[in-house]
């Protein structure tokens, strides 16, 4: 039994990751024209561009984030409950709705300019408007939902420094912001890095924003080689060089953790709170309301004004078609990735082999590779077993089946087992993790069977961590858009790709019910983790 477990594994790990490997081999037949002609024209404008969107996005997270943290954990005012709740809403809000919402509110013809016009009698040409469609649209509409990443993990990082290190600055005679400045922040350091590096990788793997503001990044690069120039080999190619960028962002997080128990406090009596009155508590809660009411409340409220309009004058028959194909797809994805990642985590807890660890380890790295190089990979072997499927029936029965795999719903499933693997892996294995190992020997001494030990023990008691596990893989498959709109059937639409159409046809009305819906759905694991959060906080 325990070496099908191990067999098993490794061979579907393999499988998994096959797609990576083979855009990782691209580079080693590198097309000379293309690349004469990309260096020629666009190639400049994708590093300038993508490195920009990256530095400016893990800037303005650092900057929110850690200051969010700092004054929720050392501060008590009025409004603190209703913030901890309000401040990470913004996480289920993903970039490319938030983006498509703010155009219509900002652009010429939305209300704000509108309202300009309308008070001051101007007219087109006779004032500036910033230009929301813009490198520094993107980082800020990035910035505003992506925040939450630094926040999560610099408020544990502050709440878990000793009252002590306060003491020792009030004994220097530090101000309570100097301290901030020269201690806590110091201290915070290496989980706030890895935040703006998580954020950083976002904003990397982003298609949506960048394509619907007509910004030349990596992402829209090898969507133009792969379908403008119908060179999926240069697409594969690019998509190495952007992995490449990503790579040096893990190094960085890695590195950044290097150290982290130095960091960390020894005593968890926490930072002594000082509360807040009067008009000071008052500005703390409207600075820290700010991003909450930008990130979320302003664009919700948009598309919910936009969806009533549409709800009450559009046939609804076309979106209850997009939930069905979105939350059967997006179920049957989390099912099988779930059952995958309990897999893997049984047989490492089983067998303890160093080959199923590194399993465990490469397939969690598919988090990092953005969902187009995913799509790029898993059409390039999708096309080859199809190609050599048909060769065999051709040779030996004559006959020419044509696609198999490619253009189905189990392709579609494929990239989201590479891309959303990670995510399953660290509730399953958190979840093995608290089940003592005499559990184990206990089971296994009455001869059950290492299955029916799984089914009747370790099942159970996985269910909050399975449950868990099912939530994030389904909303985050719910809001993936690059890998869906690439490998998508013919004629299968889902809510994240609609809205996408819509909205690149100018058709904004109509695709505020599907992204509303997309938020909704995605309000759930942000519910539980804010709960989660203030657990940890009590």
């Amino acid at each position: 039994m325990q070496r099908w477990l191990v067999a098993s594994t490794v061979t579907l790990s393999a499988i998994v990751l096959l797609p990576l490997a083979v855009v990782a081999s691209s580079v080693l037949s590198i097309d000379v024209d293309l690349w004469e002609h990309l260096f020629s024209t666009v190639f400049s404008d994708y590093v300038s561009n993508s490195l920009l969107l990256a530095l400016g996005v893990g800037l303005g997270t650092i900057v929110i984030g850690s200051s969010l943290a700092y004054l929720m954990v050392n501060f008590d005012f009025v409004g603190k409950s209703i913030l901890s709740w309000l401040i990470l809403l913004p996480l289920a809000m993903p970039a490319y709705i938030i983006a498509y919402t703010y155009t219509g509110l900002l652009d010429f013809a939305g209300p704000v300019q509108i309202l300009l016009r309308e008070t001051f009698g101007w007219s087109r040409g006779d004032y500036w408007f910033w230009d929301i469609r813009s490198l520094s649209g993107a980082i800020i509409m990035m910035v505003l939902v992506l925040y939450p990443y630094v926040y999560i993990l610099a408020r544990t990082a502050f709440a878990e420094q000793s009252y002590s290190y306060q003491k020792v600055s009030e004994l220097a005679g530090y101000t309570r912001w100097q301290h901030a400045l020269k201690v806590s922040l110091p201290l915070a350091r290496p989980a706030i890095i890895t935040g703006a590096t998580l954020a950083m990788m976002e904003a990397l793997a982003d298609y949506g924003t960048v394509a619907y503001f007509g910004i030349s990044t990596f992402t829209t690069g090898i969507f133009r080689t792969w379908f403008g120039m119908g060179n999926i080999q240069g697409a594969a190619q690019l998509s190495t060089v952007l992995c490449m960028f990503v790579l040096v962002l893990l190094v960085l997080e890695k590195h950044s953790r290097r150290d982290a128990s130095k960091f960390q406090s020894r005593e968890h009596a926490g930072a002594q709170r000082q509360r807040l009155k009067g008009p000071v508590a008052m500005g703390v809660f409207l600075l820290c309301l700010l991003p909450a009411v930008f990130g979320f409340i302003i664009p919700f409220l948009q598309l919910l004004s936009w969806s009533v309009q549409y709800a009450s004058v559009g046939d609804l028959s076309d979106f209850l078609g997009l939930v069905k194909n979105s939350f059967l797809l997006a179920f049957a994805g989390a099912l099988i990735i779930v059952a995958l990642a309990l897999l893997v985590s049984y047989a490492k807890r089983i067998t303890g082999k160093r080959s199923l660890k590194y399993s465990e380890q490469m397939l969690s790295l598919g988090y990092a590779v953005p969902g187009i190089v995913i799509a790029v990979g898993v059409l390039i072997v999708t096309g080859w077993a199809d190609k050599a499927f048909n060769r065999f029936t051709l040779e030996w029965f004559d006959y020419r089946p044509g696609l198999i795999l490619s253009g189905t719903i189990a392709t579609l499933i494929f990239a989201y087992a590479i891309r959303f693997a990670s995510v399953a892996l660290q509730n399953t294995e958190t979840g093995f993790a608290r089940l003592p190992q005499k559990l184990d020997y206990a089971a296994l001494s009455l001869h059950g069977g290492l299955f029916r030990m799984f089914r009747k023990i370790h099942l159970p008691l996985l269910s909050a961590s399975v449950i868990s596990a099912l939530l994030l893989v389904f909303v985050d498959i719910l809001k993936e858009l690059p890998a869906t709109l690439v490998l998508r059937p013919f004629n299968f639409n889902t809510l994240a790709v609609r809205a996408y159409e819509l909205a690149s046809d100018e058709r904004l009305l109509d695709a505020a019910l599907p992204a509303i819906s997309i938020v909704i759905v995605g309000l759930l694991p942000v519910i539980f983790l804010t709960r989660q959060l203030n657990k940890s906080s009590v």
